[in-house]
């Protein structure tokens, strides 16, 4: 399968590290065009198995808080809290899963000197303002050693220079701006968030000579706004003014993991890249939209206006024309300084062990953040991974050992580059390869009430039918997921896994995966992802106020893995892996058609025979495979009546 799994990894879009490919979905033009199967009977309230009952009521919403408190109050950037790693591990071991830190040393920066400077043609100055503003309602807000505006593996460098509004620093956009003539060399660009994936924004940048990139997050993309006359936090659910969204500008694109030691272990004494090729050449910060209103108003007039531009997207939510610029005369002055060191970052990994060894479920979620708080990233799934610890510690109690081993982990540095997640599957390639079957990913459990999924074909089946078995509200889990997702193009739901989180080194393994979490949207309250305003006081005020959203995704999950990892036949759906192969390669084919002018050379270089008959005998061995297990299942119902 895992040739498969790599079509993937090519064929679907590039996601911004910690987000599910959902968040993306306006951008991707590449979708498979399976309906949603009709709505089927979800009994309400759902019936349990005796062990499906233990596992579902074994949850405290209660717990939950205390535990997403504690991972909200403390700093835990990665590589900066063993203390919380050790308590991860203490904590699940206490509920009954053996666990233990697994230690890897990594290149990582951390911020040391950030500013961002304005200067008008008149002496006239603006200095951003590299720090949210301190909320008294919030009290993280106001904790010492709050990191500063800084993107993680950015250059450092001073530069100063005139400036580009480059809209969302897409390829399309860079060409919109070459069209019209607007100088890019040795200009820095100012870009908004949104689109692809931020360290790509860099990489467009830099390929086109510029210096610098400065990036915020427009209102306009927000669903609840100021200028729609919706209060700001902490007072309402529009997006507090000064919020900043942190980030890596690492091109996880090329490899993820540890820049240093692509596809080796970052163990002590390994061998180590000097240069690393994926990560920029340039200096770039992130900012708020409100600094940037004065260098978005400076531009004004400057350049083309962006009604002229006539790029989707361009134009957001603040009082300016978007114009490109430059400015004679006006600059902005960047200084970014980073720490670059060797660092221990620190993984907790718990085992069940199963009555068949050579089989493997793995469920993770990464536990380090860019701030103080990470309420919703990733520290709701932090939480939820304690009560999904103690749910399995008390079906273990009854006597009950799953068919398969359970690994439940809690990694770290994934927030630079998928790091912990990665190094571990470097190091254990050989096993994972032979025995894992599937990966359950909980990074963003909640930042809103609605479902969201992404996974690979075979999970999709299993995943819908769990949903049945799940209580959300009024109606089960599966409801509220049709209800939603009944006019979406994709298959049952569900979007195509990229590179947006930890599932992505198991993909590169051939390891299925799925990645589920209760998700916001356009009219939902805004999720100031990578924020300062991502905090407990605001999951607590505007998202899941009791907390039983998170007890409804760790019920989900808990009982998910359950029959991933105790059904007597492992249940994928290789029927619906093999239609999506074949439309991978299909759209693989058209993909390539857009890639240059000179498609004729193109063509010619493409050579996919293999891969296509390698495809058709997966097909016709998975159908095979499909009408067995039928046959099997009618067999064994006869046998019982």
């Amino acid at each position: 399968m895992a040739p498969f799994l790599l079509l993937v990894l090519v064929v679907t879009h590039l996601a911004i590290a910690c987000q599910r490919e959902l968040h993306l979905r306006d951008d991707i033009k590449h979708v498979p065009t399976f309906p949603l199967a009709p709505r089927q009977a979800a009994p309400f309230p759902p019936v349990w198995t005796e062990q499906e009952k233990i596992l579902h009521t074994s949850f405290s919403a209660a717990s939950i808080d205390t535990w997403s408190s504690y991972y909200t109050h403390g700093d835990h950037m990665a590589g900066c809290n063993k203390s919380m790693a050790e308590e991860t591990a203490r904590e699940w071991s206490e509920n009954g899963v053996s666990a233990s830190l697994v230690e890897y040393e990594v290149f990582l920066s951390y911020p040391k000197e950030q500013k961002l400077v304005l200067k008008q043609a008149n002496g006239d100055v603006h200095e951003a303002q590299m720090f949210e503003d301190v909320l008294e309602e919030d009290e993280t807000t106001g904790y010492l050693g709050a990191s500063p505006a800084f993107h993680g593996y950015s250059k450092s460098g001073e530069v100063e220079a005139e400036y580009v509004y480059v809209g969302r620093g897409q390829k399309d956009d860079f060409a919109a701006l070459r069209l019209a003539n607007v100088s890019l060399a040795g200009k820095i660009a100012l870009a908004k968030y949104g689109g692809p994936f931020r360290a790509l924004k860099i990489q467009n940048a830099e390929a086109h000579g510029m210096v610098g990139v400065v990036i915020f997050s427009d209102p306009g993309d927000d669903g609840p706004q100021e200028a729609k006359g919706q209060a700001v936090y902490p007072n309402g659910p529009a997006r507090q003014p000064s919020s900043i969204q942190r980030g890596s500008v690492a091109y996880i694109n090329q490899y993820p993991g540890d820049p240093t030691t692509p596809g080796r272990p970052s163990k002590p004494g390994v061998e180590r890249v000097s240069n690393p090729s994926n990560l920029p050449k340039i200096p770039s910060l992130p900012i708020s939209y409100r600094d940037a209103i004065p260098m978005l108003k400076a531009l004004d007039s400057h350049g083309i206006a962006g009604k002229d531009i006539n790029r989707g997207g361009w134009i957001g939510g603040l009082n300016t024309t978007y114009s490109t610029g430059p400015a004679p005369g006006i600059t902005l002055s960047l200084t970014n300084v980073m720490n670059e060191s060797i660092t221990p970052i620190w993984n907790v990994v718990g085992i069940i062990n199963g009555t068949n060894t050579n089989e493997t479920v793995i469920i993770g979620n990464h536990r380090d953040a860019w701030i103080i708080g990470g309420a919703a990233d990733p520290n709701s799934g932090s939480a939820i991974l304690i009560e999904l610890t103690k749910a399995f510690g008390k079906l273990l109690k009854t006597g009950w050992k799953p068919r398969r081993n359970v690994v439940i982990a809690s990694w770290d540095a994934e927030e630079y580059a998928l790091i912990g997640s990665t190094e571990w599957a470097e190091e254990y390639a050989p096993w994972l390869s032979g025995t894992a079957i599937s990966y359950l990913n909980v990074d963003i459990a909640v930042s809103g009430p609605l479902p969201g999924a992404g996974a690979t074909p075979e999970l999709r089946g299993v995943a819908l039918d769990v949903m049945k078995k799940v209580i959300y509200g009024k109606r089960t889990l599966y409801d509220a997921w049709y209800d939603l997702n009944q006019f979406r193009p994709e298959d049952n739901g569900f979007t195509n896994l990229g590179s947006g989180s930890d599932y992505t080194a198991f993909l590169q393994l051939g390891i299925g995966a799925l990645d589920f979490g209760m998700d916001a949207n356009r009219n939902t309250p805004v999720y100031h992802y990578h924020s300062n305003y991502d905090s407990y006081h605001w999951m607590k005020t505007f998202i899941d106020p009791d907390f039983s959203i998170h007890t409804t995704v760790g019920q989900y999950i808990a009982l998910l893995a359950y029959h991933l990892a105790n059904d007597p036949l492992i249940p994928f759906d290789m029927d619906a892996y093999a239609r999506n192969i074949n439309y991978w390669i299909r759209d693989l084919i058209g993909m390539t058609l857009g890639i240059d002018k000179d498609y004729g050379k193109i063509q010619r270089q493409l050579n996919i025979s293999e891969l296509d008959a390698a495809a058709k005998k997966f097909q016709r061995v998975a159908y095979d495979f499909v009408d067995l297990t039928r046959t099997k299942s009618f067999l064994g119902d006869s046998q019982r009546g």
